[in-house]
């Protein structure tokens, strides 16, 4: 018995080895098949993303790199065909931004079957999620090529069309209609492709042309190369705003309708001007269609949705016979709006001339309601050029210019200069600290408190003594208006300061930083407080901050904020300066006008009634040196407060004065808006 117990276990153990062979063995089988499997699928996956790579990137003659040769042949394709299919389709219909999802390589009892969607960019906007199917072969390597690759439903004979109707972008007019940025009349340089020869005729025309528009001839090459171009297609090649003088052989000139801007470089930091939608602005915002016009600078960006508008078209499969199959895209056109400015275009142009092309600002206002009447900025630029394509060396001479013709110095900080002693002086009245009858003993043209200024001292231009109030506004003296400040105290100043529109972001399309009293939140030192008092120190307002704070002057003491759209309500901040405060002031600023002595008594030779005051900003880096002088000038009607000026000149010459360029606007405010 027990031998017996024994031989069966024995022949039991061969049993359980040759079990467990089998176990590994079909085990190993099942993992070998589920990693050649997962290498499949793999393969799979890398074959669909190349492909649809090769379309996203425009490369079209690797495409058929990706598929069977037997399918393309099955419909009646080659692989040059196949191409040039692609090529035709995708960029005749402006595709880009071409992203794939959801990508699916699973298997059937035949292969591989794929399944992904597809999300592009056309000329009418985003077209969202295609979604596509389709078959694997040779190891998953290749793609068994339908014509429903292109487009879902798509056959081999049908065609696509597409049908774009641009929108007709909004014009910017001034407060009497007349335009600042309009849809004009401009001029195509351009060429029809089978007059331009052949061999080197060809070339050589090429090469002339080329020239002819500051381009390149590999330019010109490419934009013949373009998938929509035919023989006897005219291709455009520049668009100018007027007629070319000399046109190449070879070269036509079209007229058309786009962009353009009547006052050009007087307008041309406020206006803006427009571009072509490019592939990164389509990255940021893919409601945006090819082919169609953005606000690049000014108020073509700030503004461009209410006036871009939506260009609307069909995209559509269409078959043999030209009848619609099935619509993949339809948008309804929605034309722009156009958008009414309160600024004025004649006294626009003037502002601008008046500066004569030197560094500098000028902005008008009605102050009553705070229209922006004028906003300029100089030196400046073309904006017809920027838009309609400016020359290299055109664009070199503005970029490398030293006064920066594209800074916008209306919305550029800059210490006011003693415009802002009417600041200073408010304050002091309102809070009792100043008399304007007390008359100060000053002697000489230097001033420190005590010795614990060190070297630093303040200085004036004239030595008059005794000084009050009206005698500081005439003569613009440093020296009271410090002193003033110092009397007054940090607290009673910057409280004073706070009522106006500091640290405020103003309600304009217009990028700018607010207004700022000093770098930090105190003043850190009795100089800084001094030289805050007479319009120096840490002080920045830009031309529009510092003609909005000067408002209270022809409003009895509401300061009235400063509006461009004209369908915008005026907004006001009652109670800023006191009446009486207002009313002793203005005496004072038509005595700097009025007095033979006043620093604006220039102005008196027009027989205006003005009220004014000057400031010159002086920037050096030691005391005793001299530094670039800014020159600044505010001036209001004071008989009715019907407008008001301020006009920068920055790093005046010697001899020159924002004061005497602003004669000519001044006339023309004063018999236009009373």
């Amino acid at each position: 018995m027990q031998r017996s117990q024994k031989s069966k276990r024995s022949t039991k153990l061969p049993l359980i080895i040759i079990g467990a062979i089998v176990l590994i063995t079909i085990a190993g089988f099942g993992g070998y098949t589920v990693y050649h499997a997962n290498q499949l699928r793999n393969e799979g996956e890398q074959t669909v993303k190349k492909f649809i790579s090769a379309i996203s990137k425009g490369k079209y003659n690797e495409i058929p790199n990706y598929l069977t040769e037997s399918s393309i042949k099955d419909n009646a394709f080659t692989k040059d065909s196949v191409a040039e299919k692609y090529q035709n389709i995708f960029t005749g219909i402006n595709a880009s931004n071409i992203k794939a999802s959801d990508i699916q390589v699973k298997k059937n009892n035949d292969g591989y079957n794929f399944s992904y969607k597809l999300t592009l960019t056309t000329g009418l906007g985003k077209l969202d999620n295609q979604k596509y199917e389709g078959t694997l072969a040779d190891g998953n390597q290749k793609i068994i090529w339908k014509p429903d690759l292109i487009f879902p439903e798509m056959s081999a004979t049908d065609k696509i069309s597409y049908q774009a109707t641009s929108a007709t972008r909004g014009e910017i007019l001034d407060r009497n209609d007349q335009g600042l940025a309009v849809n004009g009349t401009i001029y195509q340089i351009g060429v029809i492709p089978n007059q331009l020869g052949s061999d080197n005729e060809r070339s050589q025309k090429i090469a002339a042309i080329a020239e002819s528009i500051g381009s390149t001839v590999d330019a010109v090459n490419s934009a013949l190369e373009q998938g929509w171009v035919q023989d006897d297609f005219f291709v455009p090649l520049k668009t100018v705003s007027e007629i070319p003088e000399n046109v190449p052989e070879g070269a036509e000139v079209h007229q058309a309708t786009g962009r353009t801007y009547p006052l050009g470089e007087a307008a041309a930091q406020l206006i803006g001007y427009v571009g072509k939608v490019t592939a990164e602005d389509i990255e940021k915002n893919d409601t945006l269609a090819a082919e169609s016009l953005i606000g690049r600078t000014g108020l073509e960006r700030a503004l461009d949705k209410q006036l871009r508008g939506q260009d609307g078209g069909v995209l559509a499969i269409v078959d043999k016979a030209d009848s619609q199959k099935k619509v993949l895209q339809e948008v309804k056109k929605t034309d722009g709006e156009n958008v009414k400015l309160t600024i004025d275009l004649k006294a626009q142009q003037l502002a601008y001339d008046s500066l004569q092309g030197q560094p500098g600002s000028s902005v008008a206002t009605a102050p009553k309601t705070g229209d922006l009447l004028a906003v300029v900025s100089s030196p400046s630029f073309d904006p017809n050029k920027m838009t309609n394509g400016i020359s290299q060396a055109d664009y070199d001479a503005y970029n490398n210019d030293k006064n920066l013709p594209f800074m916008s110095r209306f919305a550029t900080g800059y210490a006011p200069g003693s415009t802002f002693k009417t600041v200073t002086a408010a304050i002091g009245l309102d809070s009792g600290t100043l008399d304007p009858n007390e008359e100060l003993a000053i002697n000489g043209l230097k001033w420190q408190k005590d010795s614990s200024w060190g070297g630093y001292q303040v200085t004036r231009v004239s030595d008059v003594s005794p000084v009050n109030l009206r005698t500081a506004l005439v003569y613009s003296d440093n020296i009271y208006m410090a002193q003033e400040t110092l009397q007054m105290g940090k607290k009673t100043f910057r409280d004073g300061l706070n009522k106006f529109i500091f640290g405020e972001k103003l309600d304009l399309p217009i990028a700018m930083d607010p207004a700022q009293i000093s770098n930090d939140d105190s003043f850190g030192s009795e100089v800084l407080l001094a030289d805050t008092g007479y319009g120096q120190g840490q002080l920045l307002l830009n031309p529009i901050q510092q003609i909005a704070t000067y408002s209270v002057f022809p409003n009895k003491g509401t300061l009235v904020y400063p509006k461009l759209l004209a369908d915008t309500e005026t907004k006001t901040k009652p109670d800023v300066v006191s009446g009486g405060t207002v009313e002793t002031i203005n005496q004072d600023l038509q005595a700097v006008v009025s007095d033979p002595n006043g620093t604006a008594n220039s102005l008196q030779s027009l027989n205006i009634p003005l009220a004014a005051k000057t400031g010159t900003a002086e920037i050096k880096e030691k005391q005793d040196e001299k530094g670039q002088e800014n020159s600044f000038l505010y001036a209001f009607d004071a008989q009715n407060q019907a407008y008001s000026l301020l006009e920068f000149l920055e790093n005046r010459s010697d001899g020159q004065s924002a004061t005497e360029l602003s004669k000519e606007l001044l006339t023309y405010l004063q018999s236009t808006y009373q």
